[in-house]
């Protein structure tokens, strides 16, 4: 089975490559089950809406995941309360609406579980994500209530996700890290059997400042006039992980980085 991970989706230049793009990729790289980032995917570059999430499962995405801009779009509240294959970090402050975990069926009445976690370090506050993990992994076992397990660790610091990886070598087929948008060039399988990459990047426009508009961020940094940030608009790159997960273990048996279209696949 091959999983595909793909990283934070930022404005109108990620939501049109990854429409126009994920079927042709599903199939030409034997796809069985897809996984994306969401949470800026909105036109503003911040939150997700109840429309955009419906083009993505439309265009082959099973599961979204999201992050610290899960509810900067507001009708999202209601929507991810109907809609299980939309989760949000499950260490956000209890109650919240929707789901932080949640096991999908794929092809062949294949299990996936789908965690979804976001670090503590420079983020918005919420529950200590180590001792929800500890919680999580006393209460699910691989192989056991899933045949795979996907945790993405929506964090700004690269040790946090690092330490998440290791804590969760073995017991998880894929941990990966999403957040910063821009691709970590370490994947790699953990000595437990786990693959892993610290950043997945995004699906966006890369002549940007992490997917939003240079100029406009360039002035912000530097005090000078500037608006709210606001997404670069050109050609933007898929930016991903995929995994041959192995059947027999629940681990993994390869890791890929992905990237097509745009700056980075030039360089």
């Amino acid at each position: 089975m091959r999983i595909l991970f793909l990283g934070d989706v930022v404005g109108i230049a990620g939501c049109s490559i990854l429409q126009n793009n994920l079927l042709s990729l599903i199939n030409s790289k034997k796809i069985d089950f897809v996984i994306v980032n969401g949470e800026n995917a909105a036109n503003s570059g911040v939150g997700i809406t109840p429309d955009i999430c419906k083009d993505f499962f439309n265009c082959g995405v099973d599961v979204i995941t999201t992050g610290n801009h899960v509810w900067d779009q507001k009708e999202i509240m209601e929507f991810i309360e109907k809609e299980n294959r939309l989760i949000r970090p499950k260490n956000l402050f209890e109650p919240a609406p929707g789901k932080g975990f949640e096991i999908y069926e794929a092809k062949n009445n294949i299990k996936v579980g789908v965690l979804n976690l976001m670090g503590n370090v420079f983020m918005k506050k919420c529950d200590d994500v180590f001792e929800v993990s500890e919680k999580f992994m006393k209460s699910y076992k691989l192989k056991e209530d899933y045949d795979f397990l996907v945790v993405d660790f929506h964090g700004e610091i690269t040790s946090e996700k690092n330490a998440i990886g290791h804590f969760f070598d073995g017991s998880a087929t894929l941990v990966v890290g999403t957040h910063t948008h821009i691709p970590t060039n370490d994947a790699r399988i953990l000595n437990n059997g786990t693959a892993y990459q610290t950043d997945a990047g995004m699906c966006g426009d890369y002549d940007s400042v992490i997917g939003m508009n240079k100029e406009n961020s360039l002035n912000r940094f530097m005090n000078k006039k500037s608006t709210k940030h606001f997404p670069a608009l050109g050609e933007a790159t898929l930016c991903g992980v995929i995994v041959d997960c192995n059947i027999e273990t629940g681990l993994a048996d390869k890791i890929e980085t992905y990237i097509f279209g745009g700056q980075l696949s030039k360089t």
